[in-house]
């Protein structure tokens, strides 16, 4: 496989020295159908043969950096990734991955001899003998945060055995059942934990959700992206298509399907009624920057590279022909008046949205369908 990339975006160098195409892949969807927690945790459109080719295809354009987890279809997403991995220089590679989400038979996910034991699957998963970037994937680290320093130890343990290069952890985040399970009044302040966890682990990484239409931080707290920067972290971003809901992809009339296994079957971001307004909502972005899915996709990605030089957006694919889009999406920068524009068209859609009950963010996980 030819390594030569052919992307015209110049590469960004992250904390640690990591230098990365600032458009990488987020490897969640080619994982497939999955449970987890009693939850659909996967993607029902995946398929393995267009999975293997958008990861060729990524590389190809120049995309270097791929963003996977365990728990992505319990290892599957990271075997397919492996075969990449197996094929190409292993230097012309950032690979991160994330540990927190399954438990097994252990006591709970971040008992330390099980984080050792999940490390030592993925890295077999992935044909490498050591990952850029490894993540605690969530806050829940038991009653009490009993396994809190456990598992902040064994991070920095894998770094100096030369098993991991840098540590990770979620920006503010709720823990998947707590969304669905847990009434809204009964919820810690989310931003509060960040912060506590934050001064635990001392991470190089964040894995933040951000897209054009995540609300601004609240009145007196401070931006993600400069909290990073003040604490000399980078943000890989995810979500930035707000999984292909601001590309205009869906459309009200025929909306999606999914089948057991996929996450988006408990949301409500997918059904008709929701999907027609943002279908409406999208229509001044039409006007102003082209029809095509590849024209939102361009301005969805461009609005989420525009904030700091010191983050990478993670884009999710189960086609080629989306990893193909993505990767050439983003042409001429957009111009400070685009931004704005696409900021207030964005907001004026949020509004709508939660008005008529029509639940988006994850923060504000809808309840069980």
């Amino acid at each position: 496989m030819s390594g030569i990339p052919t992307g015209t975006l110049p590469h960004r160098t992250l904390t640690g020295g990591l230098s990365v195409h600032p458009i990488g892949v987020g490897c969640w969807a080619i994982g497939g159908p999955d449970t987890n927690l009693g939850l659909p945790m996967g993607w029902s459109t995946a398929d393995d043969a267009a999975s293997l080719r958008g990861l060729e295809t990524a590389y190809r354009l120049g995309a270097n950096l791929f963003d996977t987890a365990d728990v992505y279809g319990h290892g599957h997403s990271e075997r397919l990734l492996g075969r990449l991995v197996a094929a190409v220089p292993r230097d012309s590679l950032v690979l991160s991955s994330k540990v927190g989400y399954f438990a097994g038979t252990a006591a709970h996910p971040y008992l330390p001899s099980h984080m050792r034991r999940q490390l030592a699957t993925t890295l077999e998963n992935l044909n490498t003998d050591h990952l850029d970037i490894y993540f605690l994937h969530n806050a829940n680290f038991g009653p009490d945060d009993r396994y809190l320093d456990g598992a902040i130890e064994q991070m920095r343990a894998f770094q100096r055995e030369g098993l991991i290069r840098a540590v990770g952890m979620r920006g503010p985040h709720r823990f998947a059942t707590e969304r669905l399970r847990v009434p809204a009044g009964q919820r810690g302040d989310k931003h509060t934990r960040f912060r506590h966890l934050f001064g635990k682990v001392r991470p190089d990484y964040l894995a933040v959700r951000h897209n054009a239409l995540t609300p601004p931080p609240p009145p007196g707290q401070q931006d993600i992206f400069a909290f990073a920067a003040q604490h000399n972290a980078s943000v890989l971003i995810n979500k930035p298509l707000a999984q292909g809901l601001l590309t205009g992809k869906y459309t009200p009339g025929n909306p999606p399907a999914f089948t057991p296994g996929d996450h988006r079957l408990r949301k409500r971001w997918f059904t008709p009624q929701t999907l027609a307004t943002i279908h409406d909502g999208l229509a001044p972005l039409r006007d102003r920057f082209g029809p095509s899915t590849g024209d939102l996709a361009r301005a969805a990605l461009q609005y989420c590279l525009h904030h700091t030089d010191n983050a990478a957006v993670l884009v999710g694919f189960t086609t080629p022909e989306q990893v193909t889009q993505n990767l050439t999406a983003t042409g001429t920068p957009l111009t400070p008046e685009d931004l704005a524009f696409l900021r207030t068209t964005a907001l004026r859609l949020q509004q709508r949205l939660d008005a008529t009950g029509e639940v988006f963010l994850d923060e504000k996980e809808p309840p069980h369908r």
